[in-house]
């Protein structure tokens, strides 16, 4: 059952989230759906969807609640690009991640949940599911190219719980000298499984974006399930 929200409540205020349960009755891992810079849209809500089908109680939390809450754009026009680097530009990495770790004591409190919480974010939201695994009490994390990780690489000793890093070989917003930092910090660790995409651009995830890549994107899909299956599910 798709769409029914949740609430979460902060000392800052409460925010909405977009909530995708899974058909069979009973309690269910949970994963925490991290967006990109347009909002919990489309393609937010139609991953926690999937989630869902597969077993999954999806939860995607309303992140620039701060700046505007519901903001919910695409990436199809320029001056939606325009206005969703807007919402980036103002937006407080630290308080997202306060604002995830709280969404997780969320789920985990939901009748619907078995206590296992795992987390999946691409682009800005890769970043947070990075720094969610390095500060918060997940079980597991999945990041489809995080822009900025490797300004954040400090706190990889942090780590504790299982990580999938995904990234694409050829991104505009994660040079070579990125990916090699995050490699190179990331790549040896026990918990840390990490895949790099060649050829592929920035988002080539996302359904209908520019860069989309279909047998890439369902590759990395495939290796999210595989991986969420053996960590939470």
């Amino acid at each position: 059952m798709a769409g029914r929200g949740m609430t979460v409540k902060t000392d800052d205020g409460d925010f909405d989230c977009y909530v995708a349960r899974p058909a069979a009755p009973g309690a269910a891992p949970a994963v925490v759906v991290i967006q990109e810079i347009f909002g919990v849209n489309r393609f937010i809500r139609a991953t926690a969807d999937r989630l869902a089908a597969q077993g999954y109680l999806a939860v995607a939390p309303d992140l620039f609640w701060r700046i505007k809450p519901g903001i919910d754009i695409t990436d199809q026009t320029e001056a939606e690009w325009k206005e969703a680097f807007g919402y980036y530009n103002a937006f407080d990495v630290a308080k997202g991640v306060e604002d995830i770790a709280a969404t997780i004591d969320t789920v985990r409190a939901d009748p619907g949940c078995d206590g296992k919480v795992g987390a999946i974010g691409f682009c800005l939201g890769g970043l947070l599911a990075f720094l969610t695994a390095t500060r918060t009490n997940v079980d597991a994390s999945v990041v489809y190219y995080g822009g900025g990780m490797d300004d954040f690489l400090g706190e990889a000793d942090q780590l504790r719980r299982p990580l999938l890093v995904q990234l694409a070989g050829d991104d505009a917003y994660i040079p070579k000298t990125a990916q090699d930092k995050i490699t190179a910090a990331l790549g040896g660790r026990p918990e840390v499984e990490l895949h790099i995409y060649p050829r592929r651009d920035h988002a080539f995830a996302r359904v209908g974006g520019q860069n989309y890549h279909a047998a890439d994107a369902e590759t990395a899909n495939a290796r999210t399930a595989a991986f969420l299956g053996r960590t939470i599910g």
